[in-house]
């Protein structure tokens, strides 16, 4: 019985908590189709809101480790659920994705993401939008902010291994700039798929950042190294022998 009612409460808490995308992108519309910051307080509202909601409807506590960077940076995260999304972005200043080209048409997500600076990249062809992107940074059209890129392209749940792709170094290299890896667990409490949310505490925990300049292959050993022990660390710190 006790996981029926967390499954029908885990219900609830999904269908408020993408129904509240609508009124909160109403409310800052006008502001985000005139500055950036309004999309940015628009998704850090909503992000807000998502954290504090999980709390009190499905148990899900939330903590932020180390120290989150506020300059321009490399974010080269673990990525295994929303919530890790949810909680980078509402931890740094101005957080801007590389996301799939489809979402571009999602409703609300699409728009607000092209706001904040997101981008869309086509399968098979992010190296061609990361020069752009490197280009248009430079000649002063697109705004600077913290980029955050899923080395392994996907979610991939807790004790699952996966391949890091090459374009994470080959974007390290063409931007210059340091890169900060970033840990997790919350694919223990909030899964890749399915309702059902599980209560406990998801971390989020940024790690000593890699300076530029490194090699392709010490780069990606040394981001894989620190990414793969940190979230096993905090795996087991939560509880999960596999």
């Amino acid at each position: 019985m006790s996981y029926a009612i967390q499954w029908l409460r885990s219900l609830i808490y999904v269908v408020q908590i993408y129904f509240m995308m609508l009124p909160i992108g109403i409310v800052f519309l006008p502001w985000a189709l005139v500055s950036r910051a309004g999309a940015i307080g628009a998704c850090k509202t909503w992000s807000h809101w998502a954290i504090w909601s999980a709390r009190w409807m499905v148990g899900i506590r939330t903590e932020v480790r180390g120290t989150p960077p506020q300059g321009e940076v490399m974010i080269a995260a673990k990525h295994q659920s929303f919530l890790d999304i949810i909680l980078i972005f509402m931890s740094i200043p101005a957080g801007k994705f590389i996301m799939k080209r489809e979402l571009v048409y999602a409703p609300i997500i699409g728009q607000y993401a092209l706001k904040l600076g997101c981008v869309p990249v086509d399968r098979g062809k992010r190296s061609q939008a990361i020069k752009k992107m490197v280009n248009d940074v430079e000649k002063g059209r697109a705004a600077p902010g913290q980029l955050i890129i899923y080395p392994q392209g996907t979610r991939i749940p807790p004790g699952v291994k996966a391949p890091y792709k090459v374009g994470t170094s080959v974007l390290y290299q063409e931007l210059g700039q340091p890169c900060v890896p970033v840990a997790t667990n919350v694919g223990l409490f909030w899964p890749k798929r399915g309702i059902y949310r599980k209560p406990g505490l998801a971390v989020v925990e940024f790690l000593p950042e890699i300076a530029p300049g490194k090699d392709k292959e010490a780069f990606m050993a040394e981001l894989e190294a620190a990414v793969e022990g940190a979230s096993e660390r905090l795996a087991r710190e939560a509880g999960y022998e596999g």
